[in-house]
């Protein structure tokens, strides 16, 4: 089956009725269906241009292929998995990583782009092989373990790097984009990253005419008197260009650090097309491969020319849940107007001019977000840390990762952090099943349990 371009049309074209759903290959009309693709884009735009932001990337750039990103991959997709391809959070303490130890911009999305071909080469992998060898490799109890030392680690950055720059802006900024995401209802709590970034910008615009200059770190960590918000290079940035584009730069001490965060790309694909899968009642199992390798495809596509990483968006999961309506053709338009977005070179000024103060209330609730995105996995599996098979090595690989231990093997190959705290999460799990006695082990893998439908809840 090709890509679905000749969508049939939903009924009279209208809204979905109570119970009834809007299907992958159908759409609304067309206007009513470019206003749920602009939807999309406002649903995916913060965290879009937070993470380029965040790791020192073009906000401009990023927002521009994340529209390339999405339509390449319902082409390989085959219009099957109604998705968002937005920049991906799970890469941002890497890169704060990677700049601490001397790397640049190329460096970033040279490592990137390694773990994109990884991921693409996982997903084929994965279709050729069946979704089971997910499951078997990376059980729910490692899984979760990568996702929480990637998410926990990026504390320090918060700490040391953005909550410092206005404290008081940040703590403004923490709390309202708390009450959006909990008090707010609907579709406004979706966007409420975007929403508390908004309010930190107004925020501190009002507290540079009510108190002047603030005398604090700048974003290059130069202690100076500025103002929170300059605008100085909105003025100068055209109104219709090209993003500026760069090469990437490959290092080897830079992809070791990387590639942990595949396993939890793969995490969040298999996730969506579980969650779609659930929403639209049709059967992607057999589709997860070529989800992950779209996604690998994307990323590689995006940092090859300095664009970050990408990853399926649950901003976007939400918009379909709350309007029934799961058409592709929706997303094509989310894609195309996100295109546009990036070709505006005064927006990405707007973008780059957020001051670190919100960057630093947004990022204490963002990056702890993603850490206990590890502890949902394990809660939703039932993972048994009662269990010494299951609690010892997470507990080692944790700690390793959120307190960036390090072993040197020679003076320019230190493993530290998020890779060495992933090694030992993974190959510590393995090896110790292999040994620990039957009554530990509980549940094979999927991959050799007898029953296809078998789980493990011990894994």
């Amino acid at each position: 089956m090709g890509l679905r371009l000749g969508w049939k049309l939903y009924g009279d074209g209208g809204t979905p009725g109570p119970g009834e759903v809007v299907r992958p290959g159908e759409r609304l009309s067309w206007p009513r269906t470019a206003g749920l693709g602009a939807q999309h884009v406002v649903a995916m735009f913060g965290a879009t241009f937070v993470a380029p932001v965040l790791m020192g990337l073009n906000p401009n750039l990023a927002v521009m292929l994340s529209g390339v990103a999405t339509l390449l991959f319902l082409l390989i997709t085959r219009g099957r998995i109604p998705s968002y391809l937005g920049s991906s959070l799970s890469f941002v303490g890497v890169a704060a990583s990677i700049k601490a130890a001397g790397g640049g911009i190329g460096t970033v999305t040279g490592a990137m782009l390694v773990v994109g071909a990884v991921l693409l080469a996982a997903g084929l992998a994965v279709q050729a092989l069946g979704a089971r060898v997910v499951h078997a490799v990376l059980p729910p109890v490692v899984t979760g373990a990568v996702v929480m030392i990637i998410g926990f680690n990026l504390a320090p950055v918060v700490a040391r790097t953005y909550w410092p720059q206005d404290q008081w802006i940040a703590l403004l900024t923490m709390a309202f984009t708390l009450c959006a995401m909990v008090v707010v209802r609907g579709f406004w709590s979706r966007i409420a990253v975007f929403l508390g970034l908004i309010f930190g910008y107004l925020a501190s615009w009002v507290f540079d005419l009510a108190f002047g200059k603030i005398h604090s770190a700048d974003g290059s960590g130069k202690v100076t008197d500025h103002w929170r918000v300059d605008l100085s290079g909105v003025r100068h940035a055209d109104w219709f260009g090209l993003p500026t584009l760069h090469a990437p730069d490959f290092k080897l001490s830079a992809v070791l650090l990387a590639l942990p965060v595949v396993i939890a790309l793969i995490a969040e694909n298999a996730g969506h097309v579980k969650a779609v899968a659930e929403m639209t009642g049709d059967d992607l199992d057999p589709d997860l491969g070529r989800a992950i390798a779209a996604d690998g495809a994307a990323s590689m596509l995006s940092t090859a020319v300095g664009g970050p990483a990408t990853t399926t968006y649950a901003e976007n999961i939400g918009v379909m849940a709350a309007t029934r309506v799961y058409s592709t053709a929706a997303y094509m338009c989310a894609a195309f107007f996100a295109i546009l977005c990036g070709l505006c070179p005064k927006f990405g000024a707007v973008v780059a001019a957020t001051p670190g103060g919100v960057l630093g209330g947004i990022t204490v609730v963002l990056y702890g977000m993603i850490g206990l995105l590890g502890a949902k996995i394990w809660q939703e599996n039932r993972v048994d840390f009662g269990n010494p098979l299951n609690l010892v090595p997470i507990a080692a690989g944790i700690i390793i990762g959120i307190g960036n231990v390090s072993i040197e093997f020679t003076r320019d190959f230190v493993l530290d952090g998020i890779p060495l705290g992933t090694i030992v999460t993974i190959a510590g799990y393995h090896l110790l099943r292999l040994f620990a006695p039957p009554h530990l082990k509980g549940v094979p893998p999927l991959l050799d349990a007898a029953e296809p439908g078998t789980a493990d809840h011990d894994d």
